[in-house]
């Protein structure tokens, strides 16, 4: 298809572009004013362009989150069981990446402390996880952390550290955790319930403790997210009643009702969290994904219309006031049932959780069971296209911005041809970063492309792009075949975008090995930044393969 410029949207005058010397190294700030040029194209110029195509697109949207979750607990995804050579533990972590980047997936939410563990080194006095060994507090002979960073952006992949907060251990019992555990050196700090061990969120020691945790996390590792669950006060058991009786009569202030100082005390370690998050790393990315369900509409006219267990009521997470709030940068609520189930329709929680959002600045991106798919209860995952569907209605509202996939194994499994459906409808092009303007980010400065020039295996695209002011994160490459008798747009959609690569340094090069001898293309980049903005203005040229 050629330039991509429809008709309705070209200006009345011609477009502002500057010609930029082919390898001149030059690199244009934000706001630069562009001189007027010709409006047909020379091979081998690089222009400068400066105007935005509008246009949008429900197939192929610039931007997107699509993240897989891989989850440690249990050894669900990785590592595959405890105590496997390094090595090893390292080429499944690549697989699950490589995964990531063959599905056009855009981000991986590692879990890396699973349950009061680490998979990082750390000095708070958290083990290392026996997920990794298979025994608690051994080291792994290497930083499962770092390579998992290195290697996820070594892909352009964001890597988000996905934390559950609370949860102590699998198991009741204090003394099968390490001498050294802080709720084992602190055993008024955590209860049993459940048949497993979780934190007391009402205890400010603890609160504090497990802050700390997370702010030397983010000191210590470049990440670009993180990422808490659904896990706070526990989920109810039948029967049983959560052990915090001593901690809410000496720490209840002037609550009256239990279920009230329960939420407080959840809604306190999330707005102290996400404020120790961006004092440290001002760019990085705080998120939850909470359970699917705020409150019924039986219990508050802001409810959602299902009659499904409640967040608020149950594990006492008031997720709704977070995003009102503004505590988080993004909420991906686990919307884990079909359209149509009446219980929890998820064409009405999709709805209701855009409508939350609405006004906010907080991204939303739906949390998406591939897990469940084939499952015979309820029915509707049965339908092969149940997932592609989901995907169909959350880019026809306004205010979903993603995805994110639970879990690696099931993506790979690919039930009933479910994801490869959904990818072949929805993922046919990669998608940039969303933009997360909360983060108070600036726009980076533009890359210069150096040179396109045809090698044996294809053409071979150069540029410069500066290591100074706003950082940038990677480079977006669009190209599209062209007469080049119209010049460009900067591209408002990924139908042409072609690659998004990690920028490491000042000048870098990308292979293209999809053109056809004889035909002539635009090449376009841009850059952007950590925080998902892009660069004010793109760099075009014009070749012929």
């Amino acid at each position: 298809m050629r330039d991509p410029q429809p008709t309705a949207l070209m200006p009345n005058r011609r477009q502002l572009l500057t010609g930029a010397a082919v390898g001149a190294g030059l690199l244009l700030q934000a706001g630069t004013a562009a001189p007027m040029a010709q409006a047909a194209a020379l091979r081998g110029r690089v222009y400068t362009i400066s105007q935005r195509n509008t246009v949008t697109s429900p197939t192929c949207p610039r931007t997107e989150f699509r993240g897989l979750w891989v989850a440690s607990v249990l050894n669900v995804d990785w590592p595959s069981k405890p105590g496997l050579p390094v090595a090893t533990q390292q080429a499944e972590l690549r697989a699950w990446l490589d995964l990531a980047v063959k599905r056009r997936l855009n981000a991986v939410l590692l879990q890396v402390r699973p349950a009061a563990d680490r998979m990082w080194v750390s000095t708070l006095g958290e083990p290392w996880s026996a997920y990794l060994t298979g025994t608690q507090g051994q080291d792994p002979g290497y930083d499962p952390l770092a390579y998992a960073i290195a290697e996820a952006h070594r892909r352009a992949l964001a890597l988000h550290a996905w934390i559950n907060p609370y949860r102590v251990s699998m198991s009741t019992s204090l003394s099968s955790l390490v001498a050294s555990h802080p709720a084992r050196r602190n055993p008024s700090w955590s209860f049993a319930y459940g048949g497993k061990r979780y934190y007391n969120p009402g205890i400010p020691a603890v609160r504090t403790y497990i802050g700390n945790v997370v702010a030397d996390l983010v000191k210590r590792y470049d990440v670009d997210g993180i990422h808490f669950d659904d896990y706070f006060y526990p989920y109810p058991v039948s029967g049983a009643q959560i052990p915090d009786a001593a901690a809410w009569k000496k720490y209840r202030g002037s609550y009256t009702s239990l279920s009230s100082w329960r939420r407080h005390n959840v809604n306190l370690f999330i707005k102290e969290a996400d404020a120790a998050i961006h004092r440290v790393r001002p760019r990085t990315v705080f998120g939850i994904a909470p359970f699917g369900i705020w409150r019924n509409s039986s219990s508050s006219s802001l409810g959602s219309a299902t009659n499904g267990l409640e967040s608020y009521s149950a594990l006492y997470a008031d997720s709704r006031y977070w995003v009102k709030q503004g505590w988080v940068d993004y909420i991906a609520p686990q919307l884990y049932w079909p359209q149509g189930y009446t219980p929890a329709d998820y064409n009405v929680l999709i709805a209701w959780w855009a409508r939350a959002v609405a006004g906010t600045g907080v991204r939303l991106f739906t949390g998406e069971a591939a897990y469940k798919v084939g499952s015979p209860t309820p029915a509707g995952w049965l339908d092969k296209n149940e997932l592609r569907d989901h995907l169909t209605l959350g880019r026809a509202i306004s205010g979903v911005n993603g995805q994110v996939y639970y879990n690696a194994a099931s993506v790979r499994a690919n039930q009933l041809n479910a994801f490869g459906i959904l990818a072949a409808r929805h993922y046919a092009r990669p998608a940039l970063p969303v933009p997360l303007p909360g983060l108070k980010g600036t726009r980076p400065y533009t890359p210069v492309i150096t040179s396109a020039r045809r090698e044996s295996r294809g053409i071979r695209l150069r540029w410069d792009s500066s290591g100074s002011g706003e950082a940038i994160d990677s480079i977006a490459i669009w190209r599209w075949d062209s007469t080049g008798s119209v010049l460009p747009y900067i591209q408002s959609t990924a139908t042409y975008l072609r690659a998004v690569v990690r920028r490491t340094t000042r000048s870098q090069s990308w292979l293209d090995t999809g053109v056809a001898a004889g035909i002539s293309y635009w090449y376009m980049i841009q850059a952007i930044s950590r925080t998902g903005i892009d660069s004010s203005r793109a760099t075009a040229v014009f070749v012929r393969a």
